[in-house]
């Protein structure tokens, strides 16, 4: 089982201490648990994090622990992390995307949770109420999976002549279950015909990209979540190989050579999670921290890739991106 404490200094100006005092008995540290679907090591989901931490002025090893286990991409391990960081008895739980903050909810109803990047937080049955969430939960929602419509809208215009898109979603994640739904109901108005293909580990991907070209998908959608971010490069690899235009529900997909995305900016919710565990730490109670919603969403396109694939964006999409990759 991987885990780690970090303990190391960031070196920050210690900002919050006065207000983490005031909640703590003195001479104590508070610990916080991070329960990460991705591996030991860089990244930059750990960055950002970091980073909210020490904009508040709060150092690792000086003002406050942070416990880390990391799932390797792998849903079915995140209920036995959980549970271990839940005995541990942290002050907070971060969980970024749908699948951990489930996994934490069960894990435990005292501690409280924050979460980020989650698709849909009351159809993942997380919260009730976005505005009240009550309970030991909250944190900063995606909402991805009302996306779909959009993101269909913007492969047309890629893509014009496009009629069949199949869909790439692990059926094990509640998140890119929820996206699907989504995406079937606004196929129909858009006159699109879906073709949903499930994987649940990587061995199933060869298999998934030979149907799409066998039931002639013209353009595709790749869910995100624990399974494909931890394979991002394989997956973008194999609609290259196979010269399918794809939209992928997170930047990182595009940054590692896929054709284009719209989404929230994930790096960013993780890093405001630090702002709820401050507050928590001063005495808020999570029910009563609103779910934040974002106000913005990030077109990124990948202009190499689309030359390599044959494709000419249009000028008004070029000019719509927040950001393209040369």
């Amino acid at each position: 089982m991987e885990r780690r404490t970090f303990l190391a200094g960031t070196g920050a100006v210690l900002l919050a201490a006065p207000l983490v005092a005031q909640a703590q008995p003195a001479g104590k540290v508070p610990r916080i648990g991070f329960l990460f679907f991705g591996s030991l090591g860089p990244s930059r989901e750990l960055d950002a994090f970091r980073q909210g931490l020490h904009e508040l002025g709060y150092a690792e090893g000086q003002n406050i622990a942070v416990e880390y286990r990391f799932a390797r991409g792998e849903i079915e391990r995140l209920p036995e992390l959980a549970t271990e960081l839940a005995r541990l008895k942290m002050e907070v739980l971060i969980t970024p995307g749908t699948p951990a903050a489930l996994a934490a909810k069960r894990a435990t109803t005292t501690i409280p949770i924050v979460f980020a990047g989650v698709a849909d937080a009351v159809g993942a049955g997380l919260v009730t109420n976005l505005a009240r969430p009550g309970g030991n939960i909250t944190g900063l929602t995606s909402i991805s999976a009302e996306l779909g419509g959009k993101r269909l809208e913007l492969l047309k215009k890629v893509a014009p002549k496009a009629s069949r898109v199949a869909v790439l979603f692990n059926p094990t994640d509640r998140s890119n279950v929820l996206v699907l739904e989504q995406l079937q109901e606004s196929a129909v108005t858009l006159g699109l015909t879906l073709q949903p293909l499930e994987v649940r580990g990587p061995g199933e991907f060869e298999g998934a990209f030979g149907a799409m070209i066998r039931q002639r998908a013209d353009v595709m959608f790749g869910a995100a979540g624990i399974l494909t971010f931890a394979h991002a490069t394989v997956l973008v690899d194999h609609a290259a190989k196979r010269r399918i235009p794809a939209m992928w529900g997170h930047r990182q997909f595009v940054d590692a050579g896929g054709l284009m995305s719209y989404a929230v900016n994930f790096y960013d919710q993780i890093r405001q999670t630090a702002i709820y565990v401050d507050k928590i730490l001063r005495g808020a109670k999570p029910g009563d921290l609103p779910v934040e919603q974002p106000t913005r969403y990030e077109l990124v396109i990948n202009l190499k890739t689309a030359k390599a694939l044959g494709l000419t964006i249009p000028p008004t999409l070029l000019g719509r991106a927040d950001e393209v990759i040369q």
